[in-house]
């Protein structure tokens, strides 16, 4: 068992934990993952490791409620306890010495993004962070991107907060500036790394995009995060979760991604919160 030493919510749909796993503290790096499972009965899902603590023991999540196991996830509070965590999983981000650097996340992916800006900034580099969301609310770790950026410019869908557009208009520009960078990074919504992909490509920018939301399992068992990169079929969770953006096949992906969307929706139909169950239970 794996307890929830600290709950926090970070926007509507969106929870930082922070849990007690000691032997996936000491080993986790940049990009690596868990899988975790709430109780005995649940299934298994993959969540990125955000960060962690060596001397307390404990990882952060960030999880944003979308279906069922994340919704249950949100029901439970500090000092509860989540039944298996596993990991560290996946390869760790590849960690170079750029001199300038990228990092573009879009919202929740700005979870995972940040451990790596973090680690792109250890090693030297200076890093630019571009954040978006669709509003304020959902824009989060603008403090903590800071902490570890040299320039951080926020957008946001409807014009709420920072700049209004997508995260491709900044980048535009930043790639326009004489320093160019050297590399960039970037997680979100597939249709968000397929278009920063597009717009680094003509400057011939190595642009590395994170396929951890296409995972299922998490082992490379069930195959459902297959993906063609470059010609050839790769598995997001064994042999990512980071690619080279301008060789995925977004258009394939997005297609596959689609194959669970009936099932998901039967599911959370389905799905009855505790706290739901508890109020008809008092009527």
């Amino acid at each position: 068992m794996f307890r929830i030493v600290e709950k926090l919510s970070l926007a509507a749909t969106i929870t930082k934990y922070v849990v007690e796993a000691p032997f996936i503290a000491r080993k986790r790096k940049a990009g690596n993952f868990v899988m975790l499972r709430i109780d005995e009965h649940g299934e298994r899902i993959p969540i990125t490791i955000a960060d962690s603590d060596p001397a307390r023991g404990t990882i952060t999540l960030i999880v944003q409620a979308v279906g069922k196991t994340t919704r249950h996830l949100s029901t439970l509070s500090a000092g509860d306890s989540i039944r298996d965590v596993v990991g560290p999983l996946g390869n760790p981000t590849p960690i170079e010495s750029f001199g300038r650097v990228v990092c573009v996340g879009g919202g929740v992916g700005t979870a995972e993004l940040y451990p790596i800006a973090r680690a792109l900034h250890d090693a030297g580099n200076e890093v630019v962070t571009i954040i978006g969301g669709r509003t304020r609310d959902l824009v989060i770790l603008e403090k903590e991107m800071r902490s570890c950026s040299g320039r951080v410019i926020v957008t946001t869908d409807d014009g709420s907060y920072g700049r209004q557009g997508i995260v491709t208009d900044p980048l535009r520009e930043v790639l326009e500036e004489p320093a160019k960078p050297g590399a960039v990074y970037a997680i979100g919504p597939l249709p968000m790394m397929k278009a920063v992909s597009e717009t680094t490509r003509p400057y011939g920018v190595q642009t590395l995009v994170s396929l951890n939301t296409v995972m299922v399992d998490g082992t490379g068992m069930c195959g459902g995060c297959r993906v063609t990169v470059g010609g050839r079929m790769k598995f997001a969770c064994v042999d990512g979760p980071e690619f080279d953006g301008h060789q995925v096949d977004f258009g394939e992906l997005m297609m596959r991604n689609r194959t669970y969307a009936d099932m998901e929706k039967l599911s959370n139909d389905r799905h009855q919160c505790k706290l739901q169950a508890l109020a008809a239970e008092a009527r």
